[in-house]
């Protein structure tokens, strides 16, 4: 009778021991499950968001919202995705929707700070003009000043025309004007394939293919590190060159009306913009960070503006509707960091 008391045990402690490891994978299971873009990337308690519908929150733990602001899995990797129709509440300060995080530091050039971004851009609108700068295209970063003329030091950009295979990662520099902020301008610079000033030559009708550029869903990175009023941009994807850039915040290149390049007159010609830039360019201003999709297609009339003015079908404003026929810009990231500036080595 004891020994079959203790088998009857013995089978016990084995059922529990097995139940138990059963429990435990199940409870890490469903720990690893992503929920919230918090969970993705956690650095999120460091800024605000501004979502294409106008929904605006402060407050981004275990904070998300379907068809802008979520966690999307692809069979292998947990990633955070910003979406924004071509036509929804915007800004104060501009025409164009946007699903963007803000920083909510403050921090001036002198001082410095650093942003990283792992991502891929899974679409841009496939409405516009092909003739304007701006059409198909999304910002995926950027230096935003929060005073003066609040102009932005840094746009990056992914822009692909419909048609093409192959897209362009770009960044742009809008210079802090002296006087009249009506003048200002962007002067841009390709990474991979295009800069912004290659348009097609009519609406309908897309320039040649960039040959080396980047396609959707192809994964890329960029680091923004500003160190004592020095900007240094790097750049990389697999089976691309790695590209770096260097830019002066401190002190402007663009200070008098012959240092404007070629490429101001001829993109900016027909809507007049010929500023020049404050000698100490963005010098004692403060700046924030921005990261997500800030969409640049807009329904607005290239007529009035060829540069900006993207002409695209906004369907009323109807989003489900731009959603539905490629009105609109999503962007996926699987890693992103916020930090101090740093000296390159």
């Amino acid at each position: 009778m004891t020994k079959l008391i203790n088998l009857f045990l013995l089978v016990g402690c084995i059922l529990f021991i097995g139940c138990s490891s059963n429990t435990k994978k199940i409870n890490d299971e469903a720990s690893d499950i992503k929920e919230y873009p918090n969970d993705v990337i956690p650095f999120m308690s460091n800024w605000k968001i501004l979502l294409g519908d106008g929904t605006r929150s402060d407050d981004l733990t275990k904070f998300a919202k379907k068809d802008f602001f979520y966690v999307q899995n692809d069979g292998n990797t947990d990633w955070v995705v910003y979406k924004t129709p071509n036509s929804g509440i915007t800004s104060k300060t501009s025409s164009n929707t946007r699903t963007e995080l803000g920083e909510k530091k403050r921090w001036y050039p002198k001082d410095g700070g650093r942003l990283t971004g792992t991502l891929k851009v899974q679409h841009v609108s496939t409405l516009g003009d092909a003739r304007v700068a701006a059409s198909y295209s999304v910002v995926i970063g950027q230096i935003h000043s929060d005073e003066g003329h609040e102009n932005e030091p840094l746009k990056i950009f992914y822009k692909k025309f419909p048609g093409h295979q192959k897209g362009s990662v770009f960044w742009n520099y809008e210079i802090n004007t002296e006087g009249d902020n009506g003048k200002r301008w962007d002067y841009s610079q390709a990474v991979w394939g295009y800069d912004m000033s290659v348009v097609g030559h009519q609406k309908d009708q897309s320039p040649e293919e960039p040959k080396e550029g980047i396609a959707l869903g192809e994964e890329f990175s960029y680091e923004v590190n500003v160190y004592k009023g020095i900007m240094y941009l790097t750049f990389k994807s697999e089976g691309h060159p790695t590209v770096r850039f260097t830019k002066n915040l401190l002190s402007s290149e663009f200070e008098t009306y012959d240092k404007i390049p070629d490429q101001i007159h001829e993109l900016y010609a027909s809507i007049g913009r010929d500023g020049i830039e404050k000698n100490e360019a963005y010098a004692g201003e403060k700046q924030i960070f921005k990261q997500g999709a800030y969409n640049q297609t807009n329904g607005k009339d290239p007529n009035a503006n060829i540069v900006w003015h993207t002409g695209a079908d906004s369907f009323g404003g109807d989003i489900q509707k731009q959603y539905a026929n490629g009105a609109y810009a999503e962007v996926w990231f699987r890693e992103a960091s916020l930090g101090e500036g740093y000296l390159p080595q």
